[in-house]
């Protein structure tokens, strides 16, 4: 009792200083960044809550890690470009000076550059490079952007953490052996591994084949899993909020699945076993449905994610808007902004595992559906 109560006090304290740490990134985010005004300063917005959200959940070219009054931590990362007229040019995202320079012919846009040029925001994307002139125009030459953005970066460190967790607990295995008790992290990964084969997915891949794609529904399970802890911490990337990182993870669920097809499948979905009249409607529908389910996959991780981020940071923001309007409302709504967070990181918490969860059950449920249609049709 004693022990659950310290992990109480100290998980509350943790989520009491990612709300102080990420309310002082706010603040100091909002400041300093606004269009250059004649004279070399800056002209000073006020708070705009729209601009810091979506600022702190999309993926950059540079990490923002913290600020602290004027201290702005960043770090750059590796811009790699290719053009086919210029070829390929590497250099660090600081070159753009958080988008007010160009560097060898390439500029970062957002809305300083935009309101610079004149130029429609709807027609280019904030945060995206573009090839300018010397004079800082865009060119409109097509480029392949190959950086390693924040996203990319965290999904790195995501991976290299799977790895060094389940090399740690096959390591101990190979030590202790299957007879003696777990211990330390093999006793926690373990029976989470054990639930996924024996709950997930035996019960949904028929047969001896349910051996074969364990590996592959763990490696689904705890890369999510990873990534959306990681993105709850300050400073860190929102990777599984991202629908491009959830586009990609269902269309490696999709192309397994297509892999594990058969003919009793397809003849499923071409000729289902219903009356002639109904086969024309029935059968489109069912090949619709195919393409579905990984766009089902992509939204439901996508949204949840992104979803809690936004909650989190706007209860944040909150702050700033009361204080805005008066810094005695502000500094009186702070303990309520840290109550609320406290709820919903718990909350986080908990949809960072269900998520994951659903993600690599419906996957194996949807590549035993691709395998069961045999066995229903010898049984009709």
């Amino acid at each position: 009792m004693i022990s659950l109560n310290r992990f109480k006090y100290k998980l509350v304290a943790l989520i009491t200083v990612f709300s102080i740490a990420v309310s002082g990134a706010f603040a100091s985010g909002n400041e300093g960044h606004g269009p250059h005004a004649e004279g070399g300063h800056e002209e000073k917005k006020g708070f705009n809550a729209k601009e810091v959200i979506l600022g702190h959940v999309k993926d950059a070219h540079d990490w923002h890690l913290l600020s602290i009054g004027d201290l702005h931590v960043t770090m750059p990362l590796p811009v790699i470009i290719y053009n086919e007229e210029r070829g390929l040019s590497v250099f660090s995202s600081s070159r753009f000076h958080h988008g007010h320079e160009a560097y060898d012919g390439y500029r970062l846009v957002n809305a300083h550059y935009l309101e610079e040029k004149g130029l429609n925001a709807k027609a280019y994307t904030d945060g995206s490079i573009i090839a300018v002139d010397a004079q800082g125009n865009p060119t409109g030459e097509k480029i392949y952007d190959l950086s390693m953005t924040k996203n990319i970066t965290s999904m790195l460190v995501a991976a290299i953490l799977l790895i060094i967790i389940m090399l740690n607990v096959a390591k101990s295995y190979r030590i202790r052996g299957h007879r003696q008790a777990p211990k330390g992290l093999q006793s926690l990964i373990e029976p989470v591994i054990i639930f996924m084969r024996d709950e997930v997915v035996k019960p949904n891949i028929p047969g001896k084949k349910a051996d074969k794609y364990v590996p592959f529904i763990l490696t689904i399970f705890f890369f999510i899993l990873i990534n959306n802890l990681l993105g709850l911490l300050p400073g860190s990337a929102n990777v599984t909020g991202n629908i491009a990182v959830t586009a990609a993870l269902a269309l490696i669920s999709f192309v397994v699945m297509m892999a594990s097809t058969n003919k009793h499948f397809w003849a499923h979905i071409f000729n289902p076993p219903v009356p002639g009249g109904v086969k024309v409607i029935l059968a489109p529908v069912e090949l619709i449905g195919v393409f579905t389910k990984p766009i089902s996959l992509m939204i439901r991780l996508f949204a949840n994610i992104l979803a809690g981020h936004i909650i989190i940071l706007s209860i944040i923001s909150l702050v700033f808007i009361f204080g805005s309007l008066n810094k005695v409302a502000g500094y009186g709504f702070l303990p309520i902004t840290i109550a609320f967070n406290i709820v919903m990181m718990l909350l986080e918490l908990l949809v960072a595992f269900i998520q994951a969860f659903i993600f690599a059950n419906l996957t194996a449920v949807f590549i035993g559906q691709a395998m069961e249609h045999q066995h229903d049709e010898h049984h009709h």
